[in-house]
Protein backbone atom coordinates (compact mmCIF):
# COMPACT_ATOMS: atom_id res chain seq x y z
CA UNK A 1 0.00 0.00 0.00
CA UNK A 2 3.07 2.21 0.08
CA UNK A 3 2.64 3.60 -3.43
CA UNK A 4 -1.06 4.32 -2.94
CA UNK A 5 -0.36 6.05 0.39
CA UNK A 6 2.20 8.25 -1.34
CA UNK A 7 -0.39 9.27 -3.93
CA UNK A 8 -2.93 9.97 -1.18
CA UNK A 9 -0.33 12.11 0.58
CA UNK A 10 0.07 14.08 -2.67
CA UNK A 11 -3.70 14.70 -2.67
CA UNK A 12 -3.57 15.96 0.93
CA UNK A 13 -0.61 18.20 0.17
CA UNK A 14 -2.36 19.74 -2.84
CA UNK A 15 -5.50 20.41 -0.76
CA UNK A 16 -3.69 22.11 2.14
CA UNK A 17 -4.26 25.63 0.80
CA UNK A 18 -7.93 25.02 -0.01
CA UNK A 19 -8.63 23.50 3.40
CA UNK A 20 -6.84 26.35 5.16
CA UNK A 21 -8.83 28.93 3.19
CA UNK A 22 -12.02 27.53 4.75
CA UNK A 23 -10.48 27.47 8.21
CA UNK A 24 -9.61 23.78 8.46
CA UNK A 25 -6.39 22.77 10.19
CA UNK A 26 -4.98 19.21 10.41
CA UNK A 27 -5.47 17.26 13.63
CA UNK A 28 -2.75 14.96 14.96
CA UNK A 29 -3.38 11.32 14.02
CA UNK A 30 -2.59 8.12 15.85
CA UNK A 31 1.18 8.59 15.52
CA UNK A 32 1.10 12.34 16.04
CA UNK A 33 1.29 13.17 12.34
CA UNK A 34 -1.69 14.38 10.29
CA UNK A 35 -1.67 11.27 8.09
CA UNK A 36 -2.53 7.99 9.79
CA UNK A 37 -1.80 4.75 7.91
CA UNK A 38 -3.31 1.42 8.90
CA UNK A 39 -3.11 -1.98 7.20
CA UNK A 40 -6.07 -1.35 4.90
CA UNK A 41 -6.59 2.40 4.96
CA UNK A 42 -5.03 5.84 5.37
CA UNK A 43 -6.76 8.97 6.61
CA UNK A 44 -6.31 12.54 7.83
CA UNK A 45 -8.54 14.64 10.08
CA UNK A 46 -9.17 18.39 9.94
CA UNK A 47 -11.15 20.75 12.15
CA UNK A 48 -12.22 24.39 12.17
CA UNK A 49 -15.09 26.73 12.96
CA UNK A 50 -17.16 25.22 10.17
CA UNK A 51 -16.91 21.68 11.55
CA UNK A 52 -14.62 18.69 11.00
CA UNK A 53 -13.50 16.73 7.94
CA UNK A 54 -12.02 13.32 7.32
CA UNK A 55 -10.19 12.43 4.12
CA UNK A 56 -9.78 8.68 3.81
CA UNK A 57 -8.09 6.39 1.27
CA UNK A 58 -9.34 2.79 1.11
CA UNK A 59 -10.06 0.23 -1.64
CA UNK A 60 -8.66 2.51 -4.36
CA UNK A 61 -11.05 5.32 -3.41
CA UNK A 62 -10.61 8.66 -1.71
CA UNK A 63 -13.61 9.62 0.43
CA UNK A 64 -14.48 12.96 2.03
CA UNK A 65 -16.58 12.99 5.22
CA UNK A 66 -17.93 15.97 7.17
CA UNK A 67 -19.42 16.39 10.65
CA UNK A 68 -20.15 19.15 13.15
CA UNK A 69 -17.07 18.23 15.19
CA UNK A 70 -14.22 15.71 15.23
CA UNK A 71 -15.85 13.60 17.96
CA UNK A 72 -18.87 12.78 15.78
CA UNK A 73 -17.01 12.12 12.52
CA UNK A 74 -17.02 8.34 12.96
CA UNK A 75 -20.63 8.03 14.14
CA UNK A 76 -22.40 10.83 12.25
CA UNK A 77 -19.97 11.82 9.51
CA UNK A 78 -21.71 12.49 6.19
CA UNK A 79 -19.88 11.37 3.05
CA UNK A 80 -19.67 14.30 0.65
CA UNK A 81 -17.68 12.68 -2.14
CA UNK A 82 -15.97 9.48 -3.26
CA UNK A 83 -13.32 9.66 -5.99
CA UNK A 84 -11.37 6.87 -7.68
CA UNK A 85 -7.60 6.67 -7.06
CA UNK A 86 -6.42 3.23 -8.29
CA UNK A 87 -3.10 1.66 -7.43
CA UNK A 88 -1.68 2.46 -10.86
CA UNK A 89 -2.85 6.08 -10.78
CA UNK A 90 -0.68 8.69 -12.44
CA UNK A 91 -0.28 12.45 -11.96
CA UNK A 92 -3.41 13.16 -13.98
CA UNK A 93 -5.49 10.92 -11.68
CA UNK A 94 -4.14 12.69 -8.61
CA UNK A 95 -4.96 16.10 -10.12
CA UNK A 96 -8.48 14.94 -10.94
CA UNK A 97 -9.11 13.79 -7.35
CA UNK A 98 -7.78 17.12 -6.06
CA UNK A 99 -10.04 18.99 -8.48
CA UNK A 100 -13.11 17.03 -7.38
CA UNK A 101 -12.32 17.51 -3.70
CA UNK A 102 -11.68 21.23 -4.17
CA UNK A 103 -14.95 21.67 -6.04
CA UNK A 104 -16.88 19.83 -3.33
CA UNK A 105 -15.27 21.87 -0.57
CA UNK A 106 -16.04 25.09 -2.44
CA UNK A 107 -19.67 24.09 -2.98
CA UNK A 108 -20.13 23.34 0.72
CA UNK A 109 -18.04 26.01 2.44
CA UNK A 110 -17.47 28.97 0.09
CA UNK A 111 -19.69 31.94 0.95
CA UNK A 112 -19.50 33.08 -2.69
CA UNK A 113 -21.01 29.82 -3.89
CA UNK A 114 -23.66 29.83 -1.14
CA UNK A 115 -24.72 33.35 -2.10
CA UNK A 116 -24.54 32.72 -5.83
CA UNK A 117 -27.73 31.99 -7.74
CA UNK A 118 -28.23 28.41 -8.80
CA UNK A 119 -27.00 27.92 -12.35
CA UNK A 120 -28.13 24.97 -14.44
CA UNK A 121 -29.73 21.72 -13.26
CA UNK A 122 -28.36 19.75 -10.37
CA UNK A 123 -26.69 16.49 -11.37
CA UNK A 124 -28.92 13.48 -10.63
CA UNK A 125 -27.88 11.55 -7.55
CA UNK A 126 -25.85 8.45 -8.34
CA UNK A 127 -26.61 5.03 -6.90
CA UNK A 128 -24.11 4.05 -4.22
CA UNK A 129 -22.68 0.60 -3.56
CA UNK A 130 -24.46 0.61 -0.19
CA UNK A 131 -27.78 1.28 -1.91
CA UNK A 132 -27.16 -1.63 -4.29
CA UNK A 133 -26.46 -3.93 -1.34
CA UNK A 134 -29.79 -2.80 0.09
CA UNK A 135 -31.63 -3.80 -3.10
CA UNK A 136 -31.25 -0.87 -5.51
CA UNK A 137 -29.77 -1.10 -9.01
CA UNK A 138 -27.18 0.99 -10.82
CA UNK A 139 -28.77 3.36 -13.35
CA UNK A 140 -27.43 4.95 -16.57
CA UNK A 141 -26.51 8.16 -14.76
CA UNK A 142 -24.34 6.23 -12.30
CA UNK A 143 -22.65 4.46 -15.22
CA UNK A 144 -21.85 7.83 -16.83
CA UNK A 145 -20.62 9.29 -13.55
CA UNK A 146 -18.31 6.31 -12.91
CA UNK A 147 -17.05 6.45 -16.50
CA UNK A 148 -16.08 10.09 -15.92
CA UNK A 149 -13.80 8.86 -13.11
CA UNK A 150 -12.05 6.56 -15.57
CA UNK A 151 -11.91 9.22 -18.30
CA UNK A 152 -11.96 12.70 -16.70
CA UNK A 153 -12.08 14.30 -20.14
CA UNK A 154 -15.73 13.17 -20.40
CA UNK A 155 -16.74 15.31 -17.46
CA UNK A 156 -17.50 18.46 -19.48
CA UNK A 157 -19.65 16.52 -21.95
CA UNK A 158 -21.57 15.01 -19.03
CA UNK A 159 -22.26 18.45 -17.54
CA UNK A 160 -23.25 19.87 -20.94
CA UNK A 161 -25.71 16.99 -21.37
CA UNK A 162 -27.40 17.91 -18.10
CA UNK A 163 -27.45 21.61 -18.95
CA UNK A 164 -28.92 21.05 -22.41
CA UNK A 165 -31.66 18.56 -21.51
CA UNK A 166 -32.23 19.49 -17.84
CA UNK A 167 -31.91 15.77 -17.07
CA UNK A 168 -29.37 13.14 -18.02
CA UNK A 169 -30.01 11.83 -21.55
CA UNK A 170 -27.96 8.65 -21.57
CA UNK A 171 -28.30 7.73 -25.25
CA UNK A 172 -26.92 11.07 -26.42
CA UNK A 173 -24.00 11.04 -23.98
CA UNK A 174 -22.85 7.50 -24.69
CA UNK A 175 -23.38 7.55 -28.46
CA UNK A 176 -21.43 10.78 -28.94
CA UNK A 177 -18.88 10.74 -26.12
CA UNK A 178 -18.79 7.73 -23.82
CA UNK A 179 -18.70 4.97 -26.43
CA UNK A 180 -16.03 6.54 -28.70
CA UNK A 181 -13.76 7.06 -25.68
CA UNK A 182 -14.19 3.48 -24.47
CA UNK A 183 -13.52 2.02 -27.92
CA UNK A 184 -10.44 4.22 -28.27
CA UNK A 185 -9.15 2.93 -24.92
CA UNK A 186 -9.68 -0.68 -26.01
CA UNK A 187 -7.75 0.00 -29.21
CA UNK A 188 -4.94 1.61 -27.20
CA UNK A 189 -4.96 -1.48 -24.95
CA UNK A 190 -3.09 0.01 -22.00
CA UNK A 191 -3.30 -2.54 -19.16
CA UNK A 192 -3.85 0.00 -16.36
CA UNK A 193 -6.64 1.75 -18.26
CA UNK A 194 -8.25 -1.53 -19.35
CA UNK A 195 -8.27 -2.80 -15.77
CA UNK A 196 -9.78 0.42 -14.45
CA UNK A 197 -12.37 0.54 -17.26
CA UNK A 198 -13.61 -3.02 -16.92
CA UNK A 199 -13.64 -2.92 -13.12
CA UNK A 200 -16.21 -0.17 -13.55
CA UNK A 201 -18.19 -1.85 -16.34
CA UNK A 202 -18.25 -5.23 -14.59
CA UNK A 203 -19.46 -3.74 -11.32
CA UNK A 204 -22.19 -1.63 -12.92
CA UNK A 205 -23.34 -4.43 -15.25
CA UNK A 206 -23.58 -6.97 -12.41
CA UNK A 207 -26.18 -4.93 -10.52
CA UNK A 208 -27.47 -2.59 -13.21
CA UNK A 209 -30.99 -1.97 -14.46
CA UNK A 210 -31.98 -3.44 -17.83
CA UNK A 211 -31.37 -0.09 -19.52
CA UNK A 212 -27.94 0.17 -17.91
CA UNK A 213 -26.95 -3.35 -18.98
CA UNK A 214 -28.17 -2.53 -22.49
CA UNK A 215 -26.00 0.59 -22.60
CA UNK A 216 -22.93 -1.45 -21.67
CA UNK A 217 -23.50 -4.50 -23.88
CA UNK A 218 -25.11 -2.84 -26.90
CA UNK A 219 -24.39 0.90 -27.06
CA UNK A 220 -20.82 0.73 -25.73
CA UNK A 221 -19.28 -2.70 -26.29
CA UNK A 222 -21.58 -3.48 -29.21
CA UNK A 223 -19.64 -0.75 -31.04
CA UNK A 224 -16.69 -3.19 -31.25
CA UNK A 225 -18.45 -4.38 -34.44
CA UNK A 226 -17.63 -8.03 -33.74
CA UNK A 227 -13.93 -7.28 -34.21
CA UNK A 228 -12.39 -10.49 -32.92
CA UNK A 229 -9.06 -8.88 -32.04
CA UNK A 230 -10.71 -6.19 -29.91
CA UNK A 231 -13.16 -8.65 -28.36
CA UNK A 232 -10.29 -10.94 -27.40
CA UNK A 233 -8.63 -8.04 -25.57
CA UNK A 234 -11.82 -7.43 -23.60
CA UNK A 235 -12.57 -11.04 -22.67
CA UNK A 236 -9.61 -11.19 -20.29
CA UNK A 237 -11.10 -8.29 -18.31
CA UNK A 238 -14.84 -9.00 -18.56
CA UNK A 239 -16.70 -10.79 -15.77
CA UNK A 240 -18.37 -14.15 -16.36
CA UNK A 241 -21.71 -12.39 -16.11
CA UNK A 242 -21.01 -9.73 -18.72
CA UNK A 243 -18.89 -11.58 -21.28
CA UNK A 244 -21.54 -13.93 -22.82
CA UNK A 245 -24.14 -11.19 -23.56
CA UNK A 246 -21.46 -8.90 -25.01
CA UNK A 247 -20.19 -11.63 -27.32
CA UNK A 248 -23.74 -12.56 -28.41
CA UNK A 249 -24.67 -8.93 -29.04
CA UNK A 250 -21.61 -8.47 -31.25
CA UNK A 251 -22.46 -11.63 -33.19
CA UNK A 252 -26.05 -10.49 -33.70
CA UNK A 253 -25.12 -6.95 -34.76
CA UNK A 254 -22.87 -8.48 -37.44
CA UNK A 255 -25.87 -10.24 -39.06
CA UNK A 256 -28.23 -8.69 -41.58
CA UNK A 257 -30.97 -8.16 -39.01
CA UNK A 258 -28.44 -6.81 -36.57
CA UNK A 259 -27.15 -4.25 -39.05
CA UNK A 260 -30.72 -3.05 -39.68
CA UNK A 261 -31.30 -2.76 -35.94
CA UNK A 262 -28.07 -0.82 -35.62
CA UNK A 263 -29.19 1.66 -38.26
CA UNK A 264 -32.43 2.19 -36.36
CA UNK A 265 -30.47 2.89 -33.19
CA UNK A 266 -28.46 5.54 -35.05
CA UNK A 267 -31.69 7.42 -35.86
CA UNK A 268 -33.77 7.43 -32.67
CA UNK A 269 -37.05 9.37 -32.37
CA UNK A 270 -36.82 13.07 -31.58
CA UNK A 271 -36.11 13.84 -27.94
CA UNK A 272 -39.22 14.40 -25.82
CA UNK A 273 -38.53 15.46 -22.22
CA UNK A 274 -40.03 13.68 -19.21
CA UNK A 275 -41.23 10.68 -21.22
CA UNK A 276 -40.55 7.12 -20.13
CA UNK A 277 -37.85 5.47 -22.19
CA UNK A 278 -38.70 2.38 -24.20
CA UNK A 279 -37.49 -1.02 -23.09
CA UNK A 280 -33.75 -1.35 -23.66
CA UNK A 281 -32.55 -3.07 -26.82
CA UNK A 282 -30.65 -5.69 -24.79
CA UNK A 283 -33.79 -6.39 -22.76
CA UNK A 284 -35.67 -7.13 -25.99
CA UNK A 285 -32.91 -9.51 -27.05
CA UNK A 286 -33.04 -11.27 -23.68
CA UNK A 287 -36.85 -11.55 -23.65
CA UNK A 288 -37.06 -14.90 -25.42
CA UNK A 289 -37.17 -16.86 -22.14
CA UNK A 290 -34.96 -19.73 -21.03
CA UNK A 291 -32.07 -17.34 -20.43
CA UNK A 292 -30.98 -17.30 -24.08
CA UNK A 293 -30.66 -14.25 -26.29
CA UNK A 294 -33.34 -14.05 -28.96
CA UNK A 295 -32.82 -11.32 -31.59
CA UNK A 296 -35.85 -9.03 -31.92
CA UNK A 297 -37.91 -9.03 -35.08
CA UNK A 298 -36.94 -6.17 -37.34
Amino acid sequence: MAMQTEQFAQVLSALEGTLASYGFQPLPGEAGAALTVNDNAAYALYAGEKGALKLQYQNERVELFAADDAETLESDGKRLLVSLLPGGADERDVKYVVSEMSETLETRFSQKVVAKKKQGPKAPQTVSKAAVKAGSFYDPNTLASKLCLVFPELRDAYKENLAQYEEFLAEEFFENYGTPRVIAAIKENKPATMKKLFQTLNEIYEDGTNDTQSLIAVTILGALDNDQVLLARCVDYMSETMAPPVIEVNKFLATGKGKKAKEKMKNPPAYKPKKKKKQGFLSQMMAGGGGGITPPAI
